[in-house]
């Protein structure tokens, strides 16, 4: 009798588990399924209006925020107008950034969450003039893990890492490096002095990416910065 209560109970806790198995992975395609829709929206809205938008991932401390502005000063100097949207969990310190270095900037706050997602940024869309840009830079939260299954219907993503975090980076991150159009390795002015091996990390993302180039930049000197800005307008 004890044995065959012991077998219900299982047979109650495995079901449990399944249902709640089941359940867990049809709410996230749901989701994910939602957000890949609302991107595609948020790529007809921009692309409506003659925007060309990138995607910026990577880590807090990368330099995404320094990048951006360097880039965008380039792109202004080609004769494109340029604007960014500073996305972040609280706050509007990379925002206040942007705006000091005369980039026009939108703050999006994402109150708790770890990225940005299409419906984020469909909101964000609708308060700004998109007639009034050619070419809009979304810095996603500090991040290499949260936004890589969340698209936001840029034409392009790019993510961004720094000598300064280590050798291991693309190894440890494959996700968001196989969804990226775009990556880059940046500080390189410091790479002597932090003993990273360069080359591995290209070999790497070289393999991972099936023979694309990680391109190295600096936006301390400004090494690669040219090369990178074409990357984004092809």
């Amino acid at each position: 009798m004890l044995e065959g209560l012991r077998a219900k109970l299982l047979t109650t806790e495995v079901k449990s588990a399944l249902v709640h198995k089941i359940t867990h992975i049809s709410m996230e395609t749901d989701v994910l399924a939602e957000n890949r829709h609302l991107a595609e929206h948020n790529h007809q809205k921009l692309h409506g209006s003659g925007v060309r938008s990138v995607d910026v991932m990577g880590t807090t401390g990368a330099g995404k925020t320094a990048l951006i502005i360097k880039l965008s000063k380039l792109l202004m100097a080609r004769g494109l107008r340029v604007a960014a949207i500073a996305g972040d969990v609280t706050g509007q310190d990379d925002y206040d950034r942007f705006e000091a270095a005369g980039v026009r900037a939108f703050n999006l706050n994402t109150g708790k969450e770890c990225h940005l997602d299409a419906h984020l940024l469909d909101h964000a869309l609708d308060h700004i003039d998109l007639k009034g840009f050619d070419f809009l830079f979304v810095e996603n939260v500090g991040n290499l893990v949260c936004p890589a299954d969340f698209p936001l219907g840029t034409d392009k993503r790019m993510v961004v890492i720094s000598v300064t975090e280590g050798d291991d980076m693309v190894r440890k991150h494959p996700m968001i490096f196989q969804g990226a159009d775009v990556a880059v390795i940046n500080k390189m002015d410091l790479a002597e002095y932090m003993g990273i091996d360069v080359l591995r990390v290209k070999a790497d993302y070289r393999k991972l990416s099936g023979g694309r180039e990680l391109l190295p930049v600096s936006e301390r000197t400004g090494e690669g910065l040219e090369a990178l800005v074409e990357a984004l307008l092809g």
